[in-house]
């Protein structure tokens, strides 16, 4: 039976996390103390009796627990569900969808880090056709991404369900304008594009669920010609490559909806994608509920490959 530890199982990302695993009967959850949570000793050493340990915990935090478990040789596989090492070496990016050998390195890691919610989508939707030659990684890439307040932790859902919430709270609300949000470089690496996109993320008034969206104009793929048309090109291309059947991430039929609701997906950890538009001008969407495949349910994704279960 493989023990299993959450660092941070009282916050937003670890309680749905342990909500994902609770009951299961092929895995031990180890708990620690209520009196040590915060002693660093203690978690540390709650890790290194893990086969597994889960950090959901901020950034600085999650650094500074990595930092002392491989200082002190610890040998337990890491998951760190926060930003902080999503670009940096020796960690394996969560994502197992990238390609065949994105999933072995996943099987055989030490340390992987969880995807940020804007991100996956973001990735899911550009990735393939970089990969497959038809977007330059040079591509001018605009992505627009709603999702839940949910994703802001409790802090924002406390916010959001006041009964005394500020009226602006009630419409949707677009933050990071001054293009330095922690998920760019993510997007930018593991998409394949040389700079980030232009990305407006926004807050809307409901608690879980996410929508991604990347425009494209028809000239700026690099496909000279195709009998199907330019859009059902795109959407074989994707198609082709999420097709393996434990793949997360499943391609919509063409023409399949022309409204796409936000929250469509809550509670669940797949994600959907759309091929929308026309001929000349092509939006990706990817639909997902920030806290499944964006956050918790792609961990959970994640520790299933490590121990075996995928």
């Amino acid at each position: 039976m493989k023990k299993i530890y959450i660092d941070g199982s009282v916050g937003t990302t670890g309680l749905q996390i342990l909500e994902r695993l609770q009951g299961r009967t092929d895995l031990q959850l180890l708990e620690i103390e209520e009196s040590k949570r915060k002693d660093f000793d203690a978690r540390l050493s709650m890790i290194s009796q893990a086969d597994v340990a889960i950090l959901c915990l901020p950034d600085e935090a999650s650094r500074e627990i990595a930092a002392a478990a491989d200082k002190t040789e610890i040998d337990t596989v890491i998951i760190d569900a926060s930003s902080a090492h999503r670009t940096s070496e020796g960690w394996v990016y969560g994502m197992p969808e990238l390609s065949p050998q994105q999933r072995k390195a996943i099987r055989t890691a030490k340390r992987i880090t969880n995807p940020g919610c804007h991100a996956s989508g973001f990735i899911a939707l550009v990735a393939p056709l970089v990969k497959a030659g038809i977007l330059s990684a040079d591509f001018p890439a605009v992505c627009l991404s709603v999702t839940g307040y949910s994703g802001g932790g409790k802090a924002m859902i406390a916010e959001y369900e006041a009964a005394d919430r500020p009226t602006e709270l009630s419409s949707p609300r677009q933050y990071a304008l001054k293009q330095g949000h922690k998920h760019l470089p993510e997007m930018t690496k593991w998409s394949g594009l040389n700079s980030p996109p232009v990305f407006c993320p926004v807050i809307g008034d409901f608690k879980k669920g996410m929508i991604v969206s990347v425009p494209i104009h028809a000239e700026q793929l690099q496909v000279r010609s195709s009998e199907v048309g330019v859009r059902k090109y795109v959407w074989q291309i994707l198609n082709d490559y999420y097709a393996s059947a434990d793949s997360y991430i499943k391609i919509m039929p063409l023409d399949s909806d022309d409204i796409i609701a936000a929250n469509a997906l809550a509670g669940r950890d797949d994600m959907l994608i759309s091929v929308d538009g026309n001929d000349e001008r092509i939006v990706l969407t990817a639909r997902f509920d920030n806290l499944g495949k964006g956050a918790s349910g792609a961990a959970v994704q994640c520790l299933g490959i490590v121990i075996g279960e995928k």
